[in-house]
């Protein structure tokens, strides 16, 4: 039997990272209490990051080694918050951390912690639910352009209602662009920027 062209190998090493992903937020899911589902993203993430071919991580990176410093587990910081619904379906063409752009259209807004965040819609893929934030802490603890909370067509799904959606900030996450410029990510829009600091997820 023929070996498969390095392209088409690369390609189902990128559906083995989507599928373990995918069953990593249904484990989380599943946890019988948020903190052991943190705990179980962790150590799953980890060992993605480490050992898995489609890492961002660069060979010779450092969190190969350390792991991906994150803060401690604050169940304060767990909620379950309604869609609300906005006037307009406002269109983005988002710039990434490179020369491209990503298409969403905005679905609604979450009341997060005294400020209006806006949830979006985007377009790539098969469709998803996405919502990043940049808070206060960018630029200093965590990666200036933000980070991502949901992004369900990659499987990053905390679950929720009909009407709802769990926002765990504990499970904030930076983009791959923020290990490795050869990725492509869109950047958090103004309506997904807070200054509040939010030291909970992943950290620099």
């Amino acid at each position: 039997m023929a070996a498969l062209p390095d392209s088409d190998v690369s390609d189902l090493a990128l559906l083995d990272w989507r599928r373990r992903v995918a069953e990593l937020y249904a484990a989380v899911r599943a946890a019988k209490n948020p903190a052991d589902g943190h705990a179980l993203w962790r150590a799953g993430r980890d060992e993605l990051f480490q050992r898995h071919s489609q890492s961002p991580l660069t060979d010779d990176h450092p969190m190969r080694e350390t792991g991906v410093p994150y803060w401690p587990y604050d169940p304060s910081l767990r909620f379950e918050l309604d869609l609300l619904l906005v006037d307009d379906a406002t269109t983005l063409d988002v710039p990434t951390d490179g020369e491209g752009t990503t298409t969403m259209r905005r679905i609604g807004q979450v009341e997060l912690l005294g400020s209006r965040v806006d949830v979006w819609w985007l377009r790539q893929y098969a469709g998803g639910v996405f919502l990043p934030l940049r808070d206060g802490t960018a630029a200093d603890t965590s990666y200036g352009g933000g980070r991502y909370l949901l992004d369900t067509a990659k499987s990053a799904d905390l679950g929720g209602g009909a009407k709802s959606l769990v926002v765990d900030l504990n499970f904030l996450y930076h983009p791959s662009c923020r290990y490795n410029p050869a990725w492509q990510c869109p950047l958090a829009p103004p309506g997904n920027r807070v200054s509040f600091a939010v030291q909970a997820g992943e950290r620099l």
